[in-house]
């Protein structure tokens, strides 16, 4: 059996991975790096090895990934800052002799006119992957279903509307888990290298009929308002919200940055995230989950609040 270095083993994708994974057998052929060995104190009794990394520390990501043959390069979260970091972890994979590296990329970032700052990051992380000589699995995940519903959704709800520059663009939003056992079927499986997979929901919709789904759900009025990038980011700097990246401070426990979601709603207006396929289901065997499925099964948390 091949052993399976994962980066960010502490953070909810990481989470949720090592939970397959386990499940399928390998505790023993995992090493998790994180930043805070502390917080997976819980795996080492499971049976899985933990390695302190940090991806702004390049040399300890040399001895974290020793012995691995597949690696899962989880993206890092401070948007418009993560290429050194992932280079870091790259460059010590290749150097250790890890065979094989999957990635956590983005949907769209083939066309250099998509404007979402995101794109930057995950292009050129591909590019080194494809430079690092092993063989590569790119896993571009569409915007999590998560992130709108679970993070964002309460404040729509206390505020009866939901405010975006997205216009009436189409996405095909994901569950994060759906992502995660996508992960998982590359990582256990067979035959995909040199395979790029879009990992999306099962249809495309607009931010307005999302909002209209919540409102149905819930029986709660809310309202979809359509602004200006300009109008988006006067109400992110009122929130004191950095238009670029700066340490040590988050929104929700996230280093979000004003750009990043501006230029992210500009590239769901224009068409770049309008992207739509069966790869979970061709991965795992099961169909992609719904949003409204999310916003049903958190129908109770959201009336709530």
């Amino acid at each position: 059996m091949s052993r399976i270095v994962i980066t960010g083993a502490s953070g909810n994708y990481g989470r949720g991975l090592t939970d397959r994974l386990i499940a399928a057998g390998r505790a023993a052929d995992l090493i998790l790096i994180t930043r805070s060995p502390a917080k997976l104190a819980d795996r080492v009794s499971q049976g899985c090895t933990v390695r302190y990394g940090d991806f702004d520390k390049p040399e300890t990501l040399a001895e974290a990934v020793q012995g691995a043959e597949k690696m899962l390069l989880i993206s890092g979260t401070r948007v418009g800052a993560r290429v050194v970091q992932h280079k870091a972890a790259i460059d010590a994979a290749a150097a250790a002799g890890v065979k094989h590296i999957a990635y956590t990329s983005f949907i769209g970032i083939d066309d250099p006119a998509n404007p979402a700052e995101v794109r930057h990051d995950h292009i050129e992380t591909e590019r080194l992957i494809h430079a690092s000589g092993m063989a590569w699995t790119m896993l571009r995940d569409a915007h999590y279903a998560d992130a709108m519903i679970l993070m964002a959704g309460p404040q729509v709800m206390q505020s009866g509307q939901w405010v975006s520059n997205a216009g009436e663009g189409l996405e095909a939003m994901v569950w994060r888990e759906d992502c995660i056992a996508a992960a998982a079927a590359v990582l256990l499986g067979e035959g995909h290298e040199g395979q790029v997979y879009n990992i999306t929901g099962p249809e495309l919709q607009t931010f307005r009929e999302v909002a209209a789904i919540m409102a149905e759900v819930t029986g709660r009025p809310v309202a979809y308002v359509a602004t200006t990038d300009d109008e988006q980011y006067a109400m992110f700097d009122a929130m004191g919200i950095p238009r670029r990246p700066v340490d040590d401070q988050s929104v929700a426990g996230i280093p979000w940055n004003s750009d990043d979601m501006v230029t992210f709603g500009q590239a769901i207006r224009e068409g770049f995230l309008e992207v739509c396929t069966d790869d979970v289901e061709r991965l795992t065997g099961r169909k992609a989950r719904s949003v409204r499925q999310m916003i049903e099964d958190n129908a109770e948390m959201l009336r709530s609040v």
